[in-house]
């Protein structure tokens, strides 16, 4: 039996590209059997894409203020990815939200700052999770990867991580410490699912 191919990843962005980094970086030392054969950018002018573009990964602007609305917006990404020929799609900081297409049901993955299903839904992003969290009086909270849907933050649930909530906690600090664990929660849901497409293709005698 020829051995499995790395896994080809297509990683749309938002932000600053901190999950992109730590992706790459997995892949880099061996611990990501995985590719990333796109980076998709909502702008121009992110610090993501200055990254992106700092390490060498093929990288697009598709703007959603640009495009009429979600449908539109989903049909040009998918199309983007279809063209790399990507196994999974991970949202790394993505905001904006997606329809996905029949063909990439159960092969988009999201990570979002808070235990799901608490803090998720519209607008719930960043900085605004984590005092969400502290206002509520929570002493624990987490990240957790969940395949995408077409709603937002509500799609099954691949694997949680958790910390604690401090007294002394701000935003910043709090996400600080959440990043940590999303670090490796991200590789470790993108090693689940490469099992599972991978079995899937097995299955499937290609």
């Amino acid at each position: 039996m020829l051995p499995a191919s790395p896994l080809k990843l297509a990683v749309l962005i938002s932000g600053s590209g901190t999950t992109l980094v730590n992706l790459a970086a997995k892949i880099r030392t061996g611990e990501l059997d995985c590719s990333i054969e796109l980076v998709i950018g909502s702008r121009a002018n992110l610090k993501g894409m200055e990254r992106a573009a700092e390490a060498g990964l093929p990288a697009l602007v598709i703007d959603p203020r640009e495009l009429s609305d979600s449908a539109e917006l989903s049909e040009r990404i998918f199309h983007a990815v279809d063209e790399v020929g990507a196994d999974l799609v991970c949202l790394a900081g993505w905001l904006h939200l997606l329809r996905i297409p029949e063909r990439y049901q159960g092969r988009v993955l999201n990570i979002h700052p808070s235990l799901l299903p608490r803090f998720g839904g519209k607008g719930m992003y960043g900085l605004r999770v984590h005092q969400a969290v502290i206002d509520s009086g929570c002493t624990e909270t987490g990240c957790t990867v969940h395949l995408v849907d077409n709603e937002y933050d509500s799609g099954p649930i691949v694997l949680q991580r958790s910390c604690p909530v401090l007294p002394t906690d701000t935003p910043a600090t709090l996400a600080a410490r959440v990043l940590e664990q999303e670090k490796i929660a991200y590789p470790d849901a993108i090693r689940l699912m490469q099992g599972r497409i991978r079995g899937a293709v097995d299955r499937a005698g290609y």
